[in-house]
């Protein structure tokens, strides 16, 4: 029994990764508080013994030599003593032997709890690890159930042979975007979280970075580095502005990104059920910049004011103005949170009626 159970906990090491050590510690802390429990008179003078190399362990009561016994818990008589060592004398500390049977019974109880949660911490431990590396990254998850009042997805999502269930709230869902059991789904992981439950893995559909992340699987100039992402505006199934730039002189970011009769810039609006896309070429002028973002108008002319918040005048032609708004202002929004400029955009006849 003894050598089955040094066996199992060297199995757990360097299958699960926890320290025999770690194992062995809190085995002894089990073990003690168990006699404890079912002994409460008992003091602190019990000890557990591992002995590895024998494949050995002991339970014992630390008990003093005396002439006459007043605390048979930690005294024991010259008498006694000498059935456990015949050079015992009195004053001497020998160590008791617990009873074979009890200690058995308490042994086997407290070694199997402290197994069992110990396996469980291992696990919790290395599912945390597995899913923290992957934090803001994509994995994919298959939907496992749906919450009908919350309207909540309950997923199940894996990292190599890893596997935890994360809640996708309505609002971290594409909007328009209907989900069944059974669905297979790219979702973005924002953060992971340590809880005394296991790992906590929030997941969305909506963060820019799951639009970032597609690219990057799409386009193999982005994932070598050879095109950037500035920066990305998103309205989760609307529209998503994206500012790119290429690191190397005679390569079209935009082209890139786009693909071959758009063919990769079209597998990112499909994982995103049609949501539109807005490419741009991101530059350092501002001015530039501005007048890209709010493709697909045309503009004029930008002018950045003066003053330290980030504010600019945009004018364009009198029948670009509703194209540069967008409907309900969305271009303009998006392109403002693309650049981070304030954008006020007006006109051609507005420029003409200030001038005259």
């Amino acid at each position: 029994m003894n050598a089955e159970f040094f066996d199992a906990v060297a199995d757990i090491e360097k299958e699960k990764g926890i320290p025999r050590e770690y194992m062995y510690e809190k085995i002894r802390q089990a073990m003690l508080t168990a006699f404890r429990k079912d002994t409460p008179d008992c003091e602190d003078n019990v000890e557990v013994i591992l002995d590895e190399d024998k494949k050995k362990i002991e339970m014992v009561v630390k008990k003093t030599v005396v002439a006459r016994v007043i605390d048979p818990y930690v005294e024991i008589s010259e008498e006694a003593a000498h059935r456990i060592s015949k050079r015992a004398k009195i004053g001497d500390v020998v160590s008791v032997p617990v009873e074979t049977k009890q200690f058995g019974r308490i042994a086997a109880q407290a070694a199997k709890q402290v197994i069992i949660q110990g396996i469980r911490e291992a696990e919790r431990g290395m599912i945390y690890e597995e899913f923290n590396s992957k934090e803001h990254e994509i994995l994919t998850g298959v939907v496992n159930k749906i919450d009908p009042r919350t309207g909540c997805a309950f997923l199940k999502i894996s990292s190599n042979s890893d596997y935890t269930e994360a809640m996708l709230a309505p609002a971290e869902c594409i909007r328009g975007e209907v989900l069944h059991e059974g669905d297979r789904i790219k979702v973005y992981v924002v953060e992971v979280r340590n809880s005394t439950r296991g790992p906590q893995v929030l997941i969305s559909r909506t963060h820019p970075g799951l639009v970032k992340r597609l690219f990057e699987l799409e386009v193999p100039e982005i994932a070598s580095g050879l095109v950037e992402i500035k920066s990305i505006a998103r309205e989760a199934g609307s529209r998503t502005k994206i500012a790119v730039f290429a690191s190397q002189d005679g390569i079209d970011p935009v082209g890139a990104c786009v693909g071959t009769r758009g063919a990769r810039v079209g597998a990112v609006v499909n994982e995103l059920h049609g949501e539109k896309m807005d490419i741009i070429v991101w530059s350092e002028d501002p001015a530039k910049f501005v007048a890209s973002a709010l493709s697909p108008a045309d503009v004029k002319s930008v002018t950045v004011l003066p003053g330290s918040t980030k504010a600019c005048r945009v004018i364009v032609p009198d029948d670009q103005l509703s194209l540069a708004i967008g409907k309900e202002g969305q271009n303009a929004r998006l392109a403002a949170r693309l650049t981070g400029y304030k954008i006020d955009i007006k006109p051609e006849s507005y420029r003409e009626d200030t001038q005259e």
